[in-house]
């Protein structure tokens, strides 16, 4: 590298570190999941994904009425999450969090608009239970304060993931079938 090009700035330097890095990644998820890049899979996954979540929530809620059953429903509900998300990402070529640098300006877009509905999707989710954690502290305070606090925590965490998880599945769910190789 010349010193004209050479990156000056920690961000800058970073920047070039998080795109080299990508472009590994790239490549080591290029041939994962070949069965799985159809329209009709890929939006299977997203279902399953949504789904665990739904159940993650609905554990939270649950032990908001005190049933002792409810954390190992959450605990099934995220192992059926972790690799069903994993198999997003790939399938979804990881656009979701690829440095700006390696998309084209149709790909940038898509992720942009991605970008910004999943957290559209993180604030309307979260508010229902950051106001169970506020009004049950509030209007209850005789109420068991670990379990409204397991319980909120649960469901907070819930919307986090559905949130933060929503540019994927986007991703995941409108991108078109991949061009057959002959």
């Amino acid at each position: 590298m010349t010193a004209a090009t050479e990156p000056k700035s920690l961000l800058e330097r970073y920047e070039a570190y998080r795109i080299r890095r990508w472009l590994v990644r790239e490549k080591q998820i290029a041939g994962m999941l070949p069965g799985w890049r159809t329209t009709r899979r890929r939006r299977a996954l997203v279902i399953t994904v949504i789904a665990a979540l739904t159940l993650v929530f609905t554990a939270g809620v649950l032990s908001a009425f005190g049933l002792g059953w409810a954390p190992l429903l959450g605990g099934v509900s995220i192992l059926v999450f972790l690799p069903s998300w994993t198999m997003v990402r790939i399938v979804a070529e990881a656009q979701d969090n690829a440095p700006a640098e390696t998309l084209d300006e149709l790909e940038f877009a898509q992720r942009e608009r991605a970008r910004s509905l999943g957290l559209t999707i993180t604030q309307v989710l979260s508010i229902f239970p950051m106001m169970y954690l506020v009004w049950s502290g509030a209007l209850f305070p005789e109420a068991d304060a670990s379990r409204t606090a397991y319980a909120g925590g649960v469901m907070i965490l819930a919307t986090l993931l559905a949130g933060g998880g929503a540019p994927a599945m986007i991703l995941a769910w409108t991108r078109s079938d991949p061009e057959p190789e002959n």
